[in-house]
């Protein structure tokens, strides 16, 4: 508008500028406030004396020894191993689970069949069979990537077999009443209704290679951040422990937010409380 716009309603527009940066402003904050307030304690408290920095250095002397452990080159060869080992478990574990968990979930047959063996191999901890991988696989990348494989099936399993199951009725009865058949009707309407839950499963997973290979990578493995955590801490390299730890972190963190972003390209269907 000209000259002649009220003065009030170019004030009110002048001072919209600020609202959008102060809200991105105020979600940052949100979100950061207790990681920032845990660093903090993390470095305030060994220098206080309140806890012991032999077994607790600052945090900025942790990050100055992983600058150094990236600069050297150790760390990434430590983490491209972990990331093989764990891309290639939870890789072969989608590979397994989600076409079975489907069968399971939409065959009745196969999962009254099948039940009993889930039932007894679900309560069963993965790292309480890692010396049977170790045995049967030997020390090598078999036997973690097994190890791995095994811990990451059970979430996608059992997820996806209860998103199938536990899909409307009333979805169901809509479609087979306007002449679906079963295989459309599983592509159509089962599947997009189970996606929530099958990455539900997934994310899980993704959670669970991590922690199975930082324990399974403790045993007879020459790479891997589990080994460099292992090694530091036998050799009281405290610093360089907490880096290997702090690495492990931020990989998971990376992990299950890049397994969010899938999710929500495979669940563009939902409608979210915002829209």
């Amino acid at each position: 508008m000209g000259p002649d716009e009220p003065s009030g309603r170019r004030g009110r527009r002048g001072r919209r500028w600020w609202v959008a940066p102060l809200r991105v402003a105020s979600a940052v904050l949100r979100r950061t406030a207790a990681i920032v307030a845990l660093l903090a304690a993390w470095e305030l408290l060994p220098r206080w004396g309140v806890v012991d920095r032999v077994f607790l250095p600052p945090f900025s002397e942790v990050i100055k020894e992983w600058w150094a452990l990236f600069n050297s080159g150790d760390l990434w060869a430590h983490t491209q191993a972990s990331l093989q080992r764990t891309g290639a478990g939870f890789a072969l574990a989608v590979a397994i689970a989600l076409p079975l968990g489907l069968l399971i979930g939409w065959f009745r047959t196969v999962a009254e069949i099948l039940s009993p063996l889930l039932e007894l191999f679900r309560n069963t901890a993965a790292l309480a069979l890692l010396p049977v991988f170790v045995l049967i696989l030997g020390l090598g990348e078999a036997s973690k990537i097994g190890i791995v494989t095994y811990a990451c099936v059970w979430p996608i399993l059992l997820n996806t077999i209860s998103g199938v199951q536990n899909v409307d009725p009333l979805l169901i009865k809509s479609a087979r009443s306007m002449g679906l058949s079963s295989p459309r009707l599983f592509q159509k309407v089962i599947l997009p209704a189970a996606v929530p839950t099958v990455f539900t499963g997934i994310r899980l997973a993704g959670s669970f290679a991590i922690v199975v290979l930082i324990a399974a990578e403790l045993v007879g493995a020459k790479a891997g951040l589990g080994y460099l955590i292992n090694y530091a801490q036998s050799n009281f390299a405290i610093e360089e422990m907490y880096a290997g730890i702090i690495t492990i972190s931020v990989i998971g963190l990376g992990i299950n937010h890049l397994l969010l972003a899938v999710e929500r390209r495979f669940s563009r269907w939902r409608v979210t409380p915002d829209a």
